[in-house]
């Protein structure tokens, strides 16, 4: 796994993130029946119901416990987590799912490319990263989810929206959640970033360019009051939480979407610039 924190390094907004993916992080209310329950640098998210939970991503292999524990130190059961949904299959996202999915015999779902790595943990060529990722635990009972499938629990109905370019099969999900009667539109935005393995050019893979460019347009274009990335610091939540600032953001989506599609023109540029 330090191989992998070591590689990643240039992804983060810091060297200080890539050590906060395993710090410790008080779980604590978005909004409603809605629950942030990673750790410091990677987001897992608690939806819950009388009729059972969903839970998303699993962050790194050696955060299941903590995750399990931020779920019961909220008051729930991990047991009645009945489904798990990724956004995309690299071990800092998807490395604790194996465990999470053991102790609470949840069936996992998520875009239908990601289920070969899901199912074995290990990347496949396709992926930018290809050659600098860490395997992870192989994980039993997956399914594939279309693009605005509805998963649905007793009152929960979570939606998926095909987010590729980071990854094949990358996947953003977005649900309702209401307290004293106010409903908020939440997402949870997989990966928007061109980030590649040493050598890889996105300007020699126009298909990906594409891909990325569609995920970016259509997370801006999201109904988005309160949103949740799968590395928290790409939209300054956890800062946010810290500053007492509200976590309710209209225009969260529009700014991390427009945040996005500059990073990508900039790595584009450059990498035309470097031919």
């Amino acid at each position: 796994m330090k191989k992998l924190v070591l590689l990643l390094l240039p992804f983060c907004t810091s060297a200080l993130a890539a050590d906060d993916w395993t710090s410790e992080q008080t779980p604590f209310a978005l909004y409603g029946n809605s629950y942030y329950v990673g750790s410091h640098g990677l987001s897992s998210v608690l939806i819950t119901s009388p009729s059972g939970h969903i839970l998303i991503d699993g962050t790194l292999e050696e955060n299941a416990a903590m995750i399990a524990g931020h779920v019961r130190k909220l008051g729930f059961r991990v047991e009645d987590i009945k489904y798990i949904l990724s956004s995309h299959a690299h071990s800092d996202h998807a490395g604790g799912i194996a465990e999470l999915q053991r102790l609470s015999g949840a069936v996992v779902l998520g875009g239908a490319a990601t289920l070969p790595t899901l199912s074995d943990g290990a990347a496949r060529s396709d992926d930018p990263q290809f050659g600098i990722l860490s395997d992870f635990p192989a994980i039993a009972n997956t399914r594939g989810v279309n693009d605005g499938e509805v998963v649905r629990v007793g009152p929960l109905a979570v939606t998926a929206h095909a987010t590729p370019g980071h990854t094949a099969g990358g996947t953003s999900w977005t649900w309702e959640s209401c307290e004293d009667k106010r409903c908020m539109k939440m997402v949870y935005i997989d990966s928007l970033t061109a980030y590649g393995a040493k050598g890889y050019k996105f300007t020699q893979h126009p298909e990906v360019v594409a891909s990325l460019r569609h995920s970016i347009a259509l997370v801006g274009s999201l109904p988005c009051d309160i949103a949740v990335t799968a590395h928290p610091d790409a939209i300054g939540l956890l800062e946010r939480l810290e500053q007492h600032k509200p976590l309710i953001d209209g225009k969260a989506c529009r700014k991390l979407a427009s945040h996005a599609n500059k990073k990508l023109n900039h790595l584009l540029a450059a990498e035309k610039s470097a031919e």
